[in-house]
């Protein structure tokens, strides 16, 4: 199985300023070629292909030795990749009829990671193993940079990328042939419902509290972003009060992470075969404002309801959970959430006065009142278990 190891960086002040001008070099390397792509077209009618522009890539190393030449040669060409991987989307998008939205140029808070394809190659993990306290990483033309690794590598290191997240440096690893780790069977099964009031609700009554990591931050963010919105643009006070503004949110991001990690892996060690929704996250936090013509309805109910949704970080959740299920040898099964939170558990009844508030749910047919999320998991673990055995008997 494939996985993703990630680590922080120490880099030196000579390294940091190196960091920033490769990936600087690439973003501007990454917007030429979106340009000649656009002008190509527009002037000619000719589409222009990843082919064609990694091949004048030696061309422009050579013009530019001391910029675009200083770097892999392998990671400029992940990064004609990249928007090459970008039009390609955003041609699927056209033929789907979907809205296209067509790649854009990427300024400097728009681009913040570079990839190198193969170990090896303009890259080196673990670039001094016999050194006795520490690891390192080389990357060509900014040289071996110390690595806070924080747990073993496993398996073998395929692609490397490092990223800038506001003034912190990582390096990712993506991993082949990582040996999966099964868990001793507990011959317990659950469905989970998501929610807002509590993180996770599973069929035997448990909950997971919701942190609410955003909203325990809210008013450091809101003084922060008040004092960005009166720094004057390009001066150096407004360039760290963004930093600032970037710090919180990255703590923001990682106290998510952190508790989601926690959570799945408590439900990985505690259930051999887990149900959950197959939620559509992003039409359910789609905006209620609307048009001038045609204004959305409770649009500040809905924007509160849609922060509360991106603040539990069901997606961050969901994609854990699958990660951790795989490794673990268990059972993840999605199942389409319609009508499991108005469903009685007991009888089957399906009305939408059987849930009568957010925690409450009492069936009008037979009577049978419990916890509305609790009731809502036990409906998914149903309907998990059923899909189960229908594949099973296909």
């Amino acid at each position: 199985m494939r996985r993703s190891f990630k680590f922080l960086l120490r880099p030196t002040a000579r390294q940091v300023a190196a960091l920033a001008a490769c990936l600087e070099d690439h973003r501007q390397l990454y917007n030429a070629a979106l340009e000649h792509r656009r002008t190509a077209y527009a002037k000619a009618g000719v589409s222009v292909r990843y082919g064609e522009q990694s091949a004048e890539l030696k061309h422009i190393r050579g013009d530019d030795p001391d910029g675009q030449g200083r770097w892999s040669f392998s990671s400029q060409q992940a990064t004609l990749r990249r928007l090459d991987k970008a039009f390609r989307a955003f041609f699927e998008r056209v033929k789907t009829g979907r809205t296209p939205g067509y790649p854009r140029f990427k300024g400097r808070g728009r681009f913040d990671s570079v990839e190198w394809p193969k170990d090896g190659d303009g890259c080196r993990w673990d670039s001094q193993p016999d050194h006795p306290t520490a690891t390192y990483v080389r990357l060509q033309g900014i040289g071996h940079v110390r690595v806070h690794q924080h747990r073993p590598v496993q398996g073998q290191v395929k692609t490397i990328s490092v990223n800038r997240e506001g003034s912190r440096w990582y390096v990712t690893l993506s991993c082949d042939e990582v040996p999966a780790a099964p868990l001793p069977a507990t011959a317990a099964v659950a469905g989970i419902d998501l929610g807002v009031a509590s993180l996770v609700t599973t069929s035997d009554g448990a909950q997971v509290a919701n942190p609410r990591h955003l909203a325990a931050t809210a008013d450091r963010l809101g003084d922060a972003q008040r004092d960005l919105a009166r720094k004057k643009r390009g001066s150096q006070r407004r360039r760290k009060q963004v930093a600032r503004v970037a710090a919180l949110h990255a703590k923001v991001r990682r106290q998510r992470l952190d508790g989601a990690h926690k959570a799945a892996l408590a439900l990985v060690r505690a259930y051999d075969v887990i149900a959950h929704e197959d939620l559509r996250i992003t039409n359910m936090t789609r905006s209620a404002s609307g048009t001038v013509e045609q204004p959305g309805r409770n649009v500040a109910q809905k924007s509160g309801l849609n922060r509360s949704i991106l603040d539990a970080g069901w997606g961050v959740f969901l994609t854990i959970l699958s990660h951790k299920a795989e490794s673990a040898g268990r059972k993840l099964i999605a199942v389409n959430p319609a009508h499991t939170s108005r469903t009685c558990a007991r009888c089957g009844h399906c009305a939408k006065d059987n849930r009568l508030t957010q925690a409450e749910f009492a069936c009008t047919a037979c009577g049978h009142a419990a916890h509305a999320d609790v009731n809502a998991a036990i409906n998914i673990l149903r309907a998990g278990l059923a899909l189960r055995q229908a594949a099973q008997a296909a």
